[in-house]
Order: C-alpha cells, then structure tokens, then sequence
C-alpha cells in the first residue's frame, strides 16, 4: 500500500490521520503538486487520469477518491462507519468547495471568486454548527455516533483550516468543541495548520 500524498492538501491529510487512528503503516509518496504540478505528469496521469489526489494504490487496486479510501481503510474496522457517514462525506465534497477551495486561493493562489466560495463556507459551518449543537443536547460530540466516524474524518480538516481562506471559527464554538476532540484522539497527527492539543480541558 502507498500514498501519494501532498502534504498541504486538506484531501490527502484525512487520509493520513485516519492511519494513524487505525494504527496502520501507510507509506508515503511524496508528489510536487505545488508548483511543480507533478500530479499532471504523465505517469500520474496514467494513475489516476483525473489529475487529483489523493491517490492510493495497493497491488492491483487503485483508488483516487478520499471518501473511498477512508472506506477501504476502516473495511475491518467497522466501528469507524455508520449509516449516517454518506450524508457527511457528501458534506465534506461542500466543504472542499467552499472553505478548502478559499484556503487554495490564499496561500498557493488558486483562482476563484473569493467572496462567493467564503460565503458558501459561512452557509456551510452554519449547517454543521446547527447539526454539532443538536447532538451535544444529547450528550454527543461527533457527527454521527457516540465514537467518532469516517464522517469526522472526512469533515475535520477543511473546517480545521478555515482560517488559511480567512473564514474564522469564533461563531461556532460546537464545532470548536468537536475540532478539539477529534485532536485529542489518541493517535492524532498534525499536518501545517493544524496542530495537536497540549492542553486537553475542554472549554466551557
């Protein structure tokens, strides 16, 4: 099994958390998809033809999609899916959309209408704040189970980043309560921009 992986990308870091949550050795390719656009290259094209990562491949099998990656991984562990998972990991594609595409925008200087994908990112945390705060009425952290899911995982790191795309987490403290709680997984690595908790009480 290997990865190719770029360390700046949102996509590719959920499916490095989740390896390290599961404890799985998850070998690392590294590719220069900024600036050198390897992922356009010729034998990345033959790859995974739609020029995206992450990409994972094990003997014969080839997947490039995060949501199918996070399945393949958790295939034994069925503790980390739940019925619910599909309604989040659609979410997460909004998430990509909106907050992870005004992240590209300002630090590898993606183009976009900055305004119109932030407001979309507003729109989004609002829904998952409603969802977040809903669940902790029932004593409930994650999104769709008591233990966390593929969901968190595949929501986690675009909202964790917002800040990079200059979207502030400070209205939404349910989901600052649900971003310091998956953190405190044991397990839990960081990537740039997002960082482990060395001090674990949680807020009020």
């Amino acid at each position: 099994m290997i990865l190719y992986d770029y360390v700046l990308s949102a996509s590719c870091y959920k499916v490095r958390l989740m390896a390290a949550l599961l404890g799985k050795d998850l070998p690392l390719r590294a590719v220069n998809f900024h600036p050198a656009r390897e992922h356009m290259s010729p034998a990345m094209l033959a790859l995974n033809p739609k020029g995206t990562l992450p990409i994972l491949s094990e003997d014969d099998l080839v997947l490039t999609d995060s949501a199918d990656i996070l399945r393949h991984l958790t295939a034994e562990q069925p503790e980390w899916q739940n019925s619910e998972d599909d309604r989040w990991i659609t979410f997460a594609s909004k998430l990509n959309k909106s907050l992870g595409l005004a992240r590209l925008h300002d630090i590898l200087g993606y183009e976009a209408d900055i305004d119109a994908v932030r407001r979309d990112g507003v729109k989004a945390l609002r829904q998952l704040e409603e969802h977040l705060t809903e669940r902790r009425f029932d004593g409930l952290i994650f999104l769709t189970s008591d233990t966390p899911t593929i969901a968190d995982i595949a929501c986690f790191p675009n909202t964790a980043l917002a800040p990079d795309g200059g979207v502030c987490l400070d209205p939404y403290p349910s989901i600052r309560l649900w971003l310091r709680a998956i953190r405190s997984l044991p397990g839990f690595i960081e990537m740039p921009g997002i960082h482990r908790l060395h001090e674990m009480a949680h807020p009020a």
